[in-house]
């Protein structure tokens, strides 16, 4: 039975010539023997052998990529649900400067100045108001002690027709905005006198209460009259059994 026997050098198959096998005519042409029970062996053809190595590494290679593949395809398969309801591990935050509880505040940051117009103005309407309130409540008290035109009565002894020991009556309006003052010596109005002070302006100026003061200011132990209104005070002098406004280059001072 011929055997190959494998070498290093290996002839190439275009060189070797093709042998039937199992053919009934040999090259002599002579009919083949009687056939027998046993079986021609195959004689198998010369290749060259293949590392172990490299087929090894291979199939290492092909395995890897298709674990991989596997792991693809279960990454996509699955349950994102699954996913998110997996604990997360926190880590430690340092609070930072300008931060609130670790979390950095979200908003926006004004400039300085801008609180301080706020402020400006917060307290600019709250003069406003608390100044409308204050007129309010001293214009509802002078109704009260005043009435409308304003007017105010009392009785002073200044030495007018007072022999029956009756003091003399005045009262000081304010009609208009005009100040006037009426006496009545001894509270007889059959001697009536008026006395013009000044002129008021501006709003409100009918609203002005006016109120009156007796006191010798010029050193003749007789009581002067004192007009009072707002900051003001206005002085008429007791002279020959009536009053009368001060002349040029007088001036006196109010105790």
């Amino acid at each position: 039975m011929p055997v190959l026997e494998s070498t290093d050098n290996i002839t190439p198959r275009s060189v070797l010539r093709h042998r039937p096998i199992g053919d009934n005519k040999n090259q002599s042409g002579k009919h083949p023997p009687a056939a027998t029970s046993a079986k021609t062996p195959v004689v198998q053809r010369a290749s060259r052998p293949r590392p172990a190595d490299t087929q090894d590494d291979e199939d290492i290679a092909e395995w890897q990529r298709a674990e991989e593949d596997e792991k693809d395809r279960g990454q996509r398969t699955a349950s994102p649900v699954r996913r998110a309801s997996a604990p997360q591990k926190k880590l430690p935050t340092t609070p930072v400067p300008g931060t609130l509880g670790g979390k950095r505040r979200v908003g926006l940051h004004a400039h300085p100045l801008l609180y301080l117009g706020a402020g400006m103005l917060f307290m600019i309407v709250l003069w406003m108001l608390l100044s409308s309130l204050i007129g309010w409540y001293n214009t509802t008290m002078d109704n009260i002690h005043y009435g409308f035109p304003r007017t105010y009565q009392t009785d002073a002894f200044v030495g007018h027709n007072e022999k029956a020991g009756v003091p003399s009556h005045f009262i000081a309006i304010n009609l208009h905005g005009h100040i006037e003052i009426i006496e009545m010596p001894g509270g007889d109005a059959a001697y009536a006198r008026i006395y013009l002070g000044p002129q008021l302006y501006g709003t409100g100026a009918d609203l002005v209460p006016v109120t009156l003061k007796f006191e010798d200011v010029n050193g003749d132990h007789l009581p002067d009259m004192i007009v009072m209104f707002q900051d003001t005070q206005v002085i008429f002098i007791n002279a020959q059994g009536g009053f009368r406004a001060l002349n040029p280059g007088e001036h006196y001072s109010i105790p």
